[in-house]
């Protein structure tokens, strides 16, 4: 039994509050990726709740349960955290190979080009060959431009390029793919550095945002590239991949409370138009359907 079914049903095999209840509702939250610190927050919310409220009903620790999610989920995010959809913007987009990063430039630039915006793509991840011709494709997919970058050159150059093509064609959105690796950390802070320092002196008048895309079914493992990121990038935003299916999708929940920055977009399968911004509040009510 998946955690979405498990979590749904949990409730219904009690009559009444007890440790029993309290350490089993703990397992099933941690098996569905929640992990132990948003695990242990959520139960303390709980525990204070029903002593409080003096409830003795399993099945309405069930609301209470949703409402804890609901607030930790909201409580990472802002009215503005959408605003460098708004005029002239460079999205960076960043992540290990094999989440679906490429992918997702795809998919924004499909959901930016719909809204009217005219989108540039720029190939900055040079380090791998497949993924200048994977973006290529969905750039054709989605019917914009792109700035293409040759295996083995020079990452900055290419997004200084694009910064060009975006002032000369008068681009909306310029959403950059860069290099997924992490095994060699000091190399990728400071190929990142560079490009924000480019992005910084050539297109100052552009607003910033610094999307790290993590792959949904990973579970903590997820957790743990979004902290790598974090520590060699400023990061705005998460972008979840691969959430369609049996993803258990508690990672949702773990991210944003451990990491304090919210998710933006989650991706729900390989279509150009799987992709949407991430509503906290049908989330977790699809959790406990």
């Amino acid at each position: 039994m998946g955690f979405f079914s498990k979590l749904a049903s949990f409730f219904k095999g009690y009559t009444e509050i007890d440790e029993d209840f309290y350490e089993e509702l703990e397992e099933t939250l941690v098996m569905g990726d929640l992990g132990i610190a948003t695990t242990e927050r959520l139960l303390e919310d709980l525990r204070k709740k029903v002593k409080e409220r003096k409830i003795g009903d399993p099945s309405e620790c069930r609301e209470l349960l949703k409402d804890s999610m609901k607030e930790m989920l909201r409580s990472v995010r802002s009215d503005d955290m959408y605003d460098f959809e708004n005029g002239k913007s460079v999205v960076l987009v960043v992540g290990v190979n094999g989440v679906g990063k490429t992918t997702t430039v795809g998919k924004l630039a499909a959901i930016y080009k719909a809204e009217g915006k005219k989108v540039l793509l720029s190939a900055a991840d040079t380090f791998r060959a497949a993924a200048i011709e994977q973006l290529d494709i969905w750039a054709e997919r989605a019917g914009v431009d792109i700035i293409n970058g040759v295996e083995g050159g020079d990452p900055g150059s290419v997004i200084y390029d694009s910064i060009q093509a975006s002032k000369a064609r008068g681009v909306d959105m310029l959403i950059c793919d860069t290099a997924g690796r992490l095994h060699n950390k000091k190399n990728l802070m400071n190929e990142l550095k560079k490009i924000n320092t480019i992005i910084e002196t050539g297109y100052s008048e552009a607003k910033k945002e610094t999307l790290v895309v993590v792959d949904g079914t990973t579970g903590q493992n997820a957790l743990s590239q979004a902290k790598e990121f974090l520590e060699v990038t400023n990061v705005t935003g998460l972008v979840l991949t691969k959430l369609d299916g049996s993803a258990k999708g508690g990672i949702a929940v773990s991210i944003q409370n451990e990491l304090g920055i919210p998710v933006k977009y989650i991706g729900l399968g390989e279509k150009l138009t799987d992709l949407e911004k991430f509503d906290p509040d049908k989330f977790v009510d699809s959790l406990f359907a």
